[in-house]
């Protein structure tokens, strides 16, 4: 087994929940160490975090810039290799760039950027770098999601028609309807989270998720937004529909209003030959649809799966895995790049991944506010 990589965590700390689940699946293929963090602004609240989570406190650093600087000071086989992101969004590209312009890989939450120039600045910066930049569009990392994206490669479906992508969550319910809570929600505050609430944090998920298993690009979008309140700046609600090809059409629903939904992200691609249809919150299933052939039932494990699939499977067949299992893969991802070993481009989300989803969020927002017309993507 080789050296374990250094990870620094930047952000995450107390009760949330991207903290843990990187944590954990940074933990879970033995490839990473937590050896430094700015895990909350407080510095106390800092330290007291990593003495409860026992994460040794001589590289618990006051602030982000300082954590880069002290860790420079230190022999290169010792200071930080990759720091995980883990921070607000209006926070990922100051800090993605000061990290890679110092010489450390980066992974980090998205939305990548606040705009689509922020976007194509970061690119910049990490090709003159020559470091890993993983993105974590958690998701990709399922095995029914890789089974899925190399089927299609390897002709399954035939050509494409029809793509539908829906992400539903009621989760900014509790806080949407009353006034004082959605103007102190920094989700809702456009300084903070960035031009758009619900597809940038959660239908970007689903475009990526369409551009991850078709191979496809989205060319262009007509978006229609809801904001529910007129003091309310932020989409919470919206329907986008794409272009893909001149015969290649489709739907991403996105909401955060959705009543009573959990987690509720879904594909469902249609070619001329069959179909596939995954739900994220039953992940282990990916069925193929035919109009000659019975119900297809695809699960993990098995040897009748590709090599992506099976390498994203650590358990036998039947065992379930769910969302630490699917960031642990990008983790894993990335940490065959950052040793320099051979990897699949499936295995990781990464800079490009993060520039296509500024660029559909700011390309939604602008065909909403020109009044509902078709915008094209770069």
């Amino acid at each position: 087994m080789p050296k374990k990589i250094r990870l620094g965590i930047i952000g995450g700390g107390g009760d949330s929940l991207i903290g843990v689940l990187h944590r954990v699946a940074s933990f879970i293929n033995d490839n990473y160490e937590i050896v430094g963090a700015v895990f909350n602004p407080d510095y106390e609240q800092n330290l007291a975090f990593a003495k409860e989570i026992d994460v040794p406190t001589n590289r618990i650093y006051t602030d982000f810039d300082t954590l880069v600087e002290e860790e420079l000071k230190l022999p290169e086989d010792e200071r930080i290799q990759v720091c995980s992101v883990l921070t607000p969004n209006f926070l990922h590209y100051p800090m993605a760039k000061k990290l890679l312009e110092n010489g450390f890989h980066v992974i980090c939450e998205k939305p990548m950027t606040m705009n689509y120039e922020e976007a194509k600045t970061l690119q910049e910066v990490h090709q003159k770098s020559g470091k890993v930049f993983a993105l974590t569009h958690t998701y990709t990392g399922y095995p029914m999601v890789r089974q899925m994206r190399e089927m299609i490669k390897n002709g399954e479906l035939g050509r494409i028609h029809k793509v539908d992508a829906r992400y539903y969550q009621g989760w900014i319910n509790t806080v949407i309807h009353d006034k004082e809570k959605r103007s102190t929600v920094w989700r809702l505050d456009p300084t903070k989270a960035g031009i758009s609430s619900c597809i940038g944090d959660i239908g970007v998920h689903a475009s990526n998720l369409i551009e991850y298993t078709t191979g496809l690009q989205i060319k262009s979008v007509l978006c229609d937004f809801n904001y529910l309140y007129d003091d309310n700046q932020m989409d919470v609600d919206g329907t986008v529909l794409i272009r893909m090809d001149k015969h290649v059409k489709g739907v991403v629903r996105a909401s955060q209003v959705a009543t009573g939904e959990e987690n509720g992200l879904a594909i469902a691609i249609y070619g001329e030959k069959a179909a596939f249809r995954w739900e994220q919150e039953k992940p282990n299933f990916l069925y193929k649809m035919s109009d000659t052939e019975p119900l297809q039932v695809y699960k993990p494990g098995h040897a009748y799966n590709t090599e992506l699939s099976l390498n994203a499977s650590k358990i036998p067949a039947g065992h379930p895995e769910g969302i630490f299992d699917s960031m642990a893969n990008i983790y894993l991802g990335a940490a065959r790049a950052i040793r320099g070993e051979d990897y699949n481009d499936g295995e990781f989300p990464t800079m490009r991944d993060g520039v296509r989803g500024m660029n559909f969020i700011e390309s939604t927002v602008a065909s909403h506010k020109q009044g509902n017309i078709w915008v094209d993507l770069d």
